[in-house]
C-alpha cells in the first residue's frame, strides 16, 4: 500500500496495532527510499502504541553491527520486562554460540509470546535491512508463531533488501496478517505544500517547481534546500533565485550514508566519471550491481536519468571520499578514457585530479588537452595540464617543447609568470635540446625581462651549422629579425641569416605566414614610413588573424603598424575588439599589452582621458615590476596623457617608478624619453627635455628606424629650442622633418606645421597654422588640432585681428576642454581674459542636433567657424564669394545662429550630434 499523506500512514498502523491488541497478531513492513520518512514514522507509532497501552521495544540495525549475533534481538529485550528469575537465562540465551543459536532464537520467541499475554507488545525494528542473521531467524521464528498472540511487529526498510535479506522479506510478505506501506517521495503538489508553509504562497509559486527538480521529492533533500534558501533570505542573500547551499550539498553526503553499503561507492565513481557508462570497469562492478544501485539512487531522488540534479551533489559525493581515494578514481577514470579513446580534455581533467602521474602515455594527453584549451581560450586549464607534463616527461627535446610552451602560455595571464623556466630552457638549448622556433620564444622572454646577455647568447646560437634552414625555420627567423629590428633593434646582428636548405620548398605555417607578413608591414611604416598598401595589408591580417596560441604578435605588429603609420582612426576599432576577445579568452597578460597599444592609439587622437584610462588598466593588470622592459610603452602614454592635463605631480609620481636600464635598448625606451621630455618642456627644464629628445633622435638613426610616424623627435626639439631662444636651429629640424612625410600622414605633418609656424614671420603664421588645423581635423587628433587653433589664434591677436582671433580661440578652448587638457584652457583664458562667467562655456543648442546642412553649408560653415574669411573660403574652394555668402545665409538659419561668432559652438554641437 502507498499513502502518501503522514496523517494516512499513521492511521493506517494505527488500526493494525488495535487488531493485534485484540489478539490478531499483525506484521508492518514500512519501506521507502532512503531519508524518506521511514524512522520519523516509526517513533511517531512507538508514541502512538505506548498511548494506545501496548509495550513498545525498539531496535535499530546497523550495518556496522551486523556482524553481532542475535545483536538485534537483544536491543528488543533490553527494555523488555522479563521476570527477574528469567533474565540471567536471557543472557545465555544471547551469548549463546552459533550451535545453540537455532533452539535460542526459539526460547527468546517463546519468552516473548509469555510477555505479550501479560501485555501488548509493540516490536519496532529500524533499519532491518542491516539487521544479523540470527535476530531475523529469530523474528522469523516469531513470525510464524503470532497467531493469536496480542503482538504486533513492525519492520522498517529504507531502499532495496540486501540480498542476504532479500529472503526474509519475501517470506514475510507471504504471511497472513503482514502488510506493506511504502513512503514515496513527495510529489510536486506535496513539495509545494511544503514550501508554501516554509516560505510563503508567494515564494512557493515561484520555487517549488525547481525545489522539486532538485530534490527529487526527497524530505530530507528538501528540506536542506529550504533550510539554505530561508537562511540566504535572512542574510538578505537572496536574489529571488532558489539558493542552493552547502547544508543541500551536506544532506546528500547523510542521504547516501543512509543507504545501502554499496550506493555511496557507486555514487562517487559516478562523480568521477560524470555519466554511468563505464562504472561498472572503474569500481569492478557487474552490470547488473551498476543498474541495481542507479535505480536505487534515482528511486531515493539523488539522480535523474543516470546524472546527479545538482552540481552541488556531485560536488559533495566527491569530497565525502578521502584524498586518496579520490586520487585513485580519477586515476582510474584516466586509464578508463585512454583505453577507449576518450576526449585528450577529460582524460587530462582527470590526471589533473589524480595528481598522481607517472605513465609515459599521459604526456602526449597532457600536450593535446593544454593545446585544445589555449585555442578554446581556457588558458589556466592549459597551463596546469602543460605543468603537470613537464613533471612527468623524461625525454629531454620533448621536455623542451612542453616548457616551451607552458611559457607561452603562462605569457598569456602574466609576462612575469615564465620567467623560473628561462634558465631551464637556456640549459636546454646548451644542451641542443631546444629547436630554432622555441629558441625564438625563449629570446623574446630574455629581451622582455631586460636579461640582453642572456638574450645575445641564445639568439647567437640559433643558426644550424651550415647556416641553411627548413621553411618554418626560415620564416621564423625572418619573422625574429623583423620583429626585431621594430623592438630591440640593436639585436638585430646575433639574428643568423634566412636562408632556406635546397630542396623542395613547402609553404609555412599559416600562423607563421601571419606572423611574417605582420612584421613586414610594420618594419615597412618604420624604415619607410607609411603608403595606402602597407596600411591595407595590416588591416586584412588583422581580419584574417585570431588571438590564439601564436597570434599576439601578429595583432601587435599590424596594430602598430596602424598606429605608426598615421591610421589611429582604423587601429582603435580593431584594437578594443582584440581586447574584448583576449578578456573573453581568460589571457589577462595579452589584455594588458593591448590596452598598452590602446593608450598609444588614444594619444595620437588626442583623448587624453582615454590615454589615461587604458595605460592605467594595463598597469593595474600587470604590475609595473613584471613588465620588465615593456613597462615604458604603458608609463610613456600615461605620462603623456598626466603631462597633457596638467596633472604634474601625478606625472611625477609615475617618472618615480624604477624602469630597467634596459629599456632604452628597445622600442619602448624610445616612447618613455619622448613623455619624459614632455614632461620636463611642460615643467620648465628646458635642457633636460632638449636631451632626452636628442637622444631618443640619436637611438632612432643608430637603428634605421628615424621616422616621424614612431617619434617625431626633431619636432619636439624644436619646441625646446624655441624656448631656449634657438630659432634657427629649430627651423632647420623642422625643415628636415617636412621633408619625410608623404601624404599618407596627416596626423604628423599637421603637428610639424604648427611647430614650424612657430619659426616663421608673424604675417606668414596665419596660413600656416589654418592649414595645419585642416590637416589635424581630418586627421582626428583633438589635442594637437587645439593646439594649432590656439597657435592661430594668438597669431590674429598679434596682427590685431581681436575679431578672428576671440573666434579661433573659443573653438580651441572648447576642444581643449573636452581633451581635459587644463594647461591649454588656463592659458587661452589668461590670453583672452575670460574669466569665471566670461570663459567661453560650450551653448547645448537643443536645436542644433536637428540640423541638417548640405555637404557645400557645411564645408563652408566649418571654415568659417576655423576664423577663415569669406574671400579665403572661396578661394580654397573654388567657388565666388556670392556663393560663400549664400552657404553661409542658410547655414546661419539651419544652425539657429546669428553670427559668425556663434559658429565655433554651434558647429561643436552639430558633430557631437552627428
Amino acid at each position: 500500500m502507498m499513502l502518501v499523506e503522514r496523517d494516512e500512514q499513521l492511521a493506517f498502523l494505527a488500526g493494525l496495532l488495535v487488531e493485534a491488541v485484540g489478539g490478531r497478531g499483525r506484521i508492518a513492513v514500512v519501506s521507502g527510499p532512503a531519508a524518506t520518512g521511514t524512522s520519523a514514522l516509526l517513533d511517531e507509532f512507538v508514541e502512538q502504541a505506548a498511548e494506545a497501552g501496548a509495550l513498545p521495544l525498539t531496535a535499530v540495525g546497523s550495518a556496522a553491527e551486523a556482524g553481532l549475533p542475535l545483536g538485534v534481538l537483544g536491543q528488543l529485550l533490553r527494555g523488555a520486562p522479563v521476570p527477574a528469575e528469567q533474565r540471567a537465562t536471557v543472557r545465555e540465551l544471547l551469548a549463546a554460540d552459533v550451535d545453540g543459536r537455532h533452539s535460542a532464537a526459539r526460547d527468546l520467541s517463546a519468552l516473548l509470546l509469555d510477555l505479550a499475554e501479560r501485555r501488548p507488545l509493540a516490536l519496532v525494528v529500524d533499519d532491518v535491512q542491516h539487521a544479523d542473521p540470527d535476530s531475523l531467524a529469530c523474528l522469523s521464528y516469531l513470525t510464524r508463531r503470532l497467531g493469536r498472540s496480542r503482538i504486533m511487529i513492525v519492520l522498517g526498510r529504507s531502499g532495496q533488501a540486501a540480498h542476504r535479506t532479500a529472503e526474509f522479506h519475501l517470506e514475510l510478505l507471504r504471511r497472513p496478517g503482514c502488510h506493506s506501506l511504502v513512503l514515496p517521495l513527495l510529489t510536486p503538489g506535496g513539495v509545494d505544500r511544503l514550501v508554501a508553509e516554509r516560505l510563503g504562497r508567494e515564494a512557493a509559486d515561484r520555487l517549488a517547481a525547481e525545489c522539486h527538480r532538485i530534490s527529487g521529492g526527497n524530505p530530507l533533500l528538501l528540506t536542506a534546500l529550504l533550510d539554505g534558501q530561508l537562511a540566504a533570505v535572512r542574510a538578505g542573500a537572496a536574489d529571488g533565485a532558489l539558493t542552493v547551499a552547502d547544508g543541500y550539498g551536506q544532506a546528500v553526503r547523510s542521504l547516501l550514508h543512509r543507504s545501502a553499503p554499496g550506493l555511496l561507492p557507486l555514487a562517487q565513481g559516478l562523480a568521477v566519471l560524470g555519466a554511468p557508462g563505464g562504472v561498472g570497469r572503474l569500481l569492478g562492478l557487474d552490470g547488473a550491481e551498476v543498474a541495481g544501485g542507479l535505480r536505487e539512487l534515482e528511486a531515493c531522488g539523488l539522480l535523474h536519468s543516470g546524472d546527479f540534479r545538482h552540481p552541488v551533489a556531485r560536488t559533495a559525493v566527491l569530497l565525502d571520499a578521502d584524498p586518496g581515494r579520490r586520487s585513485e578514481l580519477h586515476r582510474g577514470a584516466a586509464e578508463l578514457l585512454y583505453a577507449n579513446g576518450g576526449a585528450a580534455a577529460a582524460t587530462a581533467e582527470h590526471l589533473l585530479a589524480s595528481g598522481r602521474v607517472e605513465e609515459p602515455w599521459t604526456v602526449p594527453v597532457l600536450e593535446e588537452a593544454a593545446m585544445l584549451a589555449l585555442a578554446e581560450g581556457r588558458v589556466g586549464q592549459a597551463v596546469e595540464y602543460l605543468r603537470l607534463a613537464c613533471r612527468v616527461c623524461q625525454d629531454e627535446p620533448r621536455l623542451a617543447r612542453i616548457r616551451t610552451a607552458l611559457v607561452r602560455a603562462e605569457w598569456r595571464i602574466n609576462p612575469s609568470a615564465p620567467t623560473p623556466h628561462l634558465a631551464e630552457l637556456t640549459n636546454a638549448l646548451h644542451r641542443g635540446h631546444l629547436r630554432p622556433s622555441d629558441g625564438l620564444v625563449l629570446a623574446k622572454a630574455l629581451l622582455w625581462h631586460g636579461r640582453f646577455e642572456d638574450a645575445r647568447d641564445v639568439l647567437s646560437r640559433l643558426g644550424l651549422e651550415n647556416g641553411r634552414h627548413d621553411p618554418e625555420t626560415a620564416a621564423e627567423l625572418r619573422t625574429t629579425r623583423s620583429w626585431l629590428r621594430c623592438w630591440y633593434a640593436p639585436f638585430l646582428a646575433y639574428v643568423p641569416s634566412a636562408e632556406e636548405a635546397p630542396g623542395p620548398r613547402p609553404r609555412p605555417f599559416t600562423a607563421v605566414s601571419r606572423r611574417l607578413e605582420a612584421a613586414t608591414a610594420l618594419d615597412s611604416v618604420l624604415s619607410s614610413g607609411p603608403s595606402e598598401q602597407v596600411v591595407a595589408e595590416a588591416e586584412r591580417i588583422l581580419r584574417t588573424s585570431r588571438l590564439d596560441e601564436m597570434g599576439m604578435d601578429t595583432v601587435e605588429s599590424a596594430l602598430l603598424a596602424l598606429t605608426y603609420g598615421d591610421r589611429a582612426d582604423r587601429a582603435a576599432p580593431w584594437c578594443d575588439g582584440l581586447i574584448a576577445e583576449a578578456i573573453s579568452r581568460q589571457s589577462p597578460g595579452r589584455q594588458a599589452r593591448l590596452a598598452t597599444i590602446r593608450a598609444e592609439i588614444s594619444v595620437r587622437q588626442g583623448d587624453l582621458p582615454g590615454a589615461e584610462r587604458h595605460a592605467r588598466q594595463a598597469l593595474e593588470i600587470i604590475p609595473a615590476g613584471s613588465w620588465g622592459v615593456a613597462v615604458g610603452g604603458s608609463l610613456a602614454s600615461l605620462l603623456t596623457a598626466l603631462t597633457a592635463m596638467g596633472r604634474y605631480d601625478e606625472a611625477a609620481d609615475q617618472l618615480n617608478l624604477p624602469v630597467p636600464e634596459a629599456m632604452l635598448q628597445s622600442r619602448y625606451g624610445l616612447h618613455y624619453l619622448q613623455a619624459r621630455g614632455r614632461y620636463e618642456l611642460s615643467t620648465g627644464d628646458l635642457n633636460a627635455a632638449l636631451g632626452d629628445f636628442l637622444a631618443c633622435g640619436d637611438l632612432m638613426g643608430q637603428w634605421g628606424l628615424d621616422v616621424p610616424g614612431l617619434v617625431a623627435w626633431r619636432g619636439e626639439a624644436a619646441e625646446a629650442m624655441l624656448q631656449l631662444g634657438d630659432r634657427e636651429e629649430a627651423r632647420r629640424l623642422l625643415e628636415e622633418q617636412l621633408t619625410m612625410f608623404g601624404q599618407s600622414e596627416p596626423r604628423a605633418r599637421g603637428v610639424t606645421m604648427r611647430q614650424f609656424a612657430a619659426t616663421c614671420e608673424l604675417r606668414q603664421r596665419p596660413a600656416l597654422l589654418r592649414k595645419a588645423a585642416d590637416i589635424l581635423q581630418e586627421a582626428g587628433d583633438r589635442y594637437e588640432l587645439a593646439r594649432a587653433l590656439a597657435d592661430l589664434a594668438r597669431a590674429y591677436h598679434d596682427l590685431g585681428e581681436l575679431r578672428r582671433a576671440r573666434l579661433t580661440a573659443r573653438r580651441a578652448w572648447m576642444l581643449a576642454e573636452e581633451c581635459q587638457a587644463r594647461p591649454l584652457t588656463r592659458l587661452l583664458g589668461v590670453e583672452f581674459g575670460w574669466s569665471g562667467g566670461d570663459r567661453p562655456v560650450r551653448e547645448s543648442a537643443p536645436a542644433v542636433a536637428d540640423a541638417v546642412l548640405s555637404d557645400a553649408e557645411r564645408r563652408v560653415a566649418e571654415l568659417a567657424a576655423h576664423g577663415h574669411t569669406n574671400r579665403e573660403i572661396a578661394e580654397r574652394l573654388y567657388v565666388t564669394v556670392s556663393t560663400v555668402e549664400q552657404h553661409l545665409t542658410r547655414a546661419y538659419r539651419k544652425l539657429r545662429v546669428s553670427s559668425r561668432g556663434d559658429l565655433p559652438t554651434a558647429m561643436g554641437s552639430l558633430t557631437r550630434a552627428g
